[in-house]
């Protein structure tokens, strides 16, 4: 059973890597044609949903691996808290997600609801690449 949580929690890990990458991608918006900014606001609407559902994934396959190791109390609540800071952040990215895909399509500006973005997803990935250095290196703290 061990092993099956393994896989699902590395597998939950690649879709969390979306994250880290979504500055990258929201930073070249602004310079696309409307109907390129409409496709990519709403891939990476769709693409959020899949992160969030690796988030749960990721939440409930670490609980399982956590009860099954050794790992200290300090580690566990600040992992915790890191993941609960990340989902938090992607659900509040949804909505100025929503509202730069209908500015988009009523060709208004959305460069407000895409500097939210901007922010927000840089916010997240520096949260994702913090619990990954703390899966990685867990006798840190």
């Amino acid at each position: 059973m061990t092993n099956a949580m393994i896989f699902l929690h590395v597998l939950g890990s690649l879709a969390l890597g979306f994250y880290i990458v979504l500055p990258f991608v929201v930073g070249r918006v602004g310079s696309l044609s409307l109907p390129a900014q409409e496709g990519t606001v709403s891939a990476v609407r769709t693409l959020n949903r899949f992160g969030q559902y690796g988030l749960i994934l990721q939440f409930l396959t670490g609980g399982y691996l956590i009860s099954k190791g050794n790992y200290s109390v300090t580690w566990m609540v600040v992992v915790i808290v890191l993941f609960l800071a990340a989902g938090a952040l992607s659900g509040i990215i949804g909505k100025p997600l929503r509202l730069a895909g209908e500015a988009i399509r009523a060709k208004k500006e959305a460069t407000d609801h895409i500097g939210k973005i901007r922010t927000l997803s840089s916010v997240l990935a520096i949260v994702m690449i913090v619990i990954v250095y703390f899966m990685v290196f867990r006798y840190v703290i």
